[in-house]
């Protein structure tokens, strides 16, 4: 059944891409057509290459024209969507990292003892000269990520 169906649509879609010539005879009458009008008459063809002049041509755009300007349209449309997602994602990794150094600074300034741990894995605890090193690093940061 589904053969039979695509058979018939291939078979019923064949006219829509025939030639349709429009002409008016010896009497005013406007005649439409399939067929070519008669040799003495001045016709118009549409739906074929050979429509009008090639300026003609030129200023209707076929559909893979159209289809070619839509689709770079939606690139355009995808590459800025892209462009403002990227710049979304970098403000929001510069706030969290301004947050995490406003809150590496206020952990520094609470005078709270600070435990650190060397590369050798012994634990110890910051004296102040490095806990106002540790202030100062912290300050920059603010004042670098937090604009």
């Amino acid at each position: 059944m589904e053969k039979f169906l695509l058979i018939f649509l291939i078979v019923a879609s064949t006219n829509a891409w025939a030639e349709v010539n429009k002409w008016v005879d010896n009497q005013g009458q406007v005649h439409y057509s399939d067929q070519p009008p008669p040799p003495d008459v001045q016709a118009k063809t549409f739906g074929s290459a050979s429509e009008g002049s090639a300026s003609a041509v030129a200023a209707e755009p076929t559909f893979v024209q159209q289809e070619a300007v839509l689709k770079r349209a939606q690139l355009a449309e995808q590459a800025a969507a892209a462009q403002a997602a990227q710049k979304q994602a970098a403000a929001n990794t510069l706030k969290a990292n301004c947050e995490a150094a406003q809150q590496n600074l206020r952990s520094l300034q609470s005078g709270a003892r600070i435990m650190d741990i060397k590369p050798s894995g012994e634990r110890y605890y910051l004296d102040d000269a490095q806990r106002q090193q540790r202030i100062d690093k912290a300050q920059q940061d603010i004042s670098n990520l937090c604009k």
